[in-house]
């Protein structure tokens, strides 16, 4: 213990890149090594990134290019897992160069140790998605809108409208930290005095040039996506909900902090305030900046539940944490060495507490069948992948092109199948209008669907595209771990000549 008390002491920075070390490889290698079958988010990237749209259905595009790029770039599972760690360290590193003028090194380790201890940071973030992705804009905007009203360096301003744009991208769910940084710089005694140099306009065309070919693609398209965000935030159905919704989701996030803060307990257990400018360089304007981004985005998406009458998802918190460490830091007291160390054991048991966990959830529960259940991971993928793509040759000669059916079976098809075929999501042209169906119908296409519909009936969505579809003898597979069956029914669209291209219908 005094040898890490003296090393965290002397050698902060060192000790930080240890972490980011520990936690890349650390979350990188479990779900490797556990995750048997890709996770939904991770299988719907790889159906909709191929296809290189500026848009879809559901959400914007970043993390669906970024997977698909991946995966022609460097091919096995693994790399999927690292690209989640890679957004992650990008994230705490922004956060630490906010964070090391402000609070020092030392400060600085605490305040990731701090948030490490977030289950979106670990359990979590192997299945690399929307949340995901956002991570390093937010971090990085963050810390632009910090060093551009510190400094007032044009660069800071451009950093900001970039990491604003790109956030975009990753997620429409920016507008809960652009709202508040728009507020602050208007309304703070302080900050109000950037609004009469260029640096704020000239942020804001920048974010408004990155977004543009995405939001030029909304508005062609009617904003397909929002109709999505509609259906994840349910209207409230009564008075009541007003009272108990918005404070809901408050609780929900308290819960997933619980690590967090007891990774902090050493710094938080005695009461005593740090007088005013004692930590290191920060000073009023400072904790207010770093309060705004630890408390804004939250008491953003409090208020706008509260005021749109919508209900609020658990998941979305999380880019909402990523400066409560600093903020912890620079609001309790000095920050002393010993507890330095204390923090830094506990964050060590916690890690290992969610390592554990992870190997539980993914490997032994199904192991010795404890409260055995169906887990996307377990799925056997590439089992029906092969099947489908070994039983389409084996009818038609030819290698399998298309697969109609829903984005989890259709996409597990065309992922693990040696021959890739695209998905025709859910049946529907509308999902993924970039399919000819003139090229579908030629080619041919199998028909999957394992949702225990009757497997001797063609289920009604996938009528109007295959109606002709001929029924084959379903098969059973068995999952990757356990004793759990999956039921295959599937048909065949035989190949035809076709006179002309039959795009979908709009």
């Amino acid at each position: 213990m005094p040898q890490l008390t003296d090393t965290i002491e002397q050698h902060p920075v060192r000790v930080f890149l240890v972490v980011l070390l520990l936690h890349a490889v650390l979350w990188t290698a479990l779900p490797a090594l556990f995750f048997r079958n890709l996770p939904l988010d991770l299988i719907e990237a790889l159906v909709y990134g191929r296809e290189w749209q500026l848009g879809y259905d559901k959400l914007p595009p970043l993390p669906w290019w970024l997977v698909e790029a991946t995966w022609r770039a460097l091919g096995p599972d693994l790399f999927y897992y690292l690209l989640s760690q890679i957004a992650i360290l990008s994230a705490f590193a922004f956060v630490f160069a906010v964070a090391r003028p402000l609070a020092g090194a030392m400060g600085a380790l605490v305040a990731i140790l701090i948030i490490d201890g977030l289950h979106y940071f670990t359990f979590t973030a192997p299945k690399f998605n929307h949340d995901v992705v956002q991570l390093p804009f937010w971090a990085m905007a963050g810390y632009a809108y910090w060093a551009a009203l510190r400094r007032g360096r044009m660069a800071h301003w451009l950093l900001l409208g970039f990491a604003i744009g790109m956030a975009l991208w990753a997620k429409y769910f920016i507008v809960v930290l652009a709202a508040p940084l728009v507020l602050f710089a208007l309304f703070d005694r302080d900050a109000r005095k950037v609004m009469a140099t260029p640096g704020p306009y000239v942020a804001a065309v920048v974010a408004l040039i990155v977004m543009a070919p995405h939001l030029i693609w909304l508005v062609a398209n009617d904003f397909l996506p929002f109709a999505y965000a509609d259906a994840r935030a349910l209207h409230f159905r009564g008075p009541l909900d007003y009272i108990i919704k918005p404070p809901k989701f408050l609780l929900s996030q308290l819960g997933f902090l619980v690590p967090s803060l007891l990774i902090a307990a050493p710094y938080l257990r005695r009461d005593v305030k740090a007088p005013e400018g004692a930590t290191v360089a920060a000073d009023a304007f400072d904790r207010r900046i770093v309060t705004l981004l630890a408390f804004g985005p939250v008491a953003t998406v409090f208020l706008m539940s509260l005021l749109s009458g919508r209900d609020t998802v658990p998941l979305w918190g999380y880019p909402l944490w990523l400066f409560l460490g600093l903020w912890i830091v620079l609001n309790v007291r000095i920050l002393d060495r010993i507890t330095a160390t204390r923090i830094t054991v506990v964050w060590g048991i916690v890690t290992a507490v969610f390592a554990l966990a992870f190997v539980v959830h993914y490997d032994l529960r199904g192991r010795f069948h404890i409260k055995e259940r169906y887990t996307a991971e377990l799925y056997p993928g590439d089992a029906l992948a092969t099947e489908m793509s070994r039983r389409f040759r084996a009818l038609t000669g030819r290698p399998l092109a298309y697969v109609i059916g829903s984005m989890w079976d259709g996409g597990n098809i065309g992922h693990y199948s040696p021959d890739h075929p695209r998905v025709l999501i859910d049946g529907k042209p509308g999902r993924a209008p970039w399919i000819d169906l003139g090229d579908l119908r030629a080619k041919g296409a199998v028909v999957v669907w394992t949702n225990g519909a009757d497997p001797r009936v063609l289920p009604l969505q996938y009528r109007s595209v295959a109606e002709d579809a001929e029924i084959q003898e379903p098969f059973v597979l068995p999952v990757r771990l356990g004793t759990r069956t999956v039921t295959v029914a599937w048909a065949v669209l035989r190949p035809r000549p076709v006179v002309a291209s039959a795009r979908p219908a709009p």
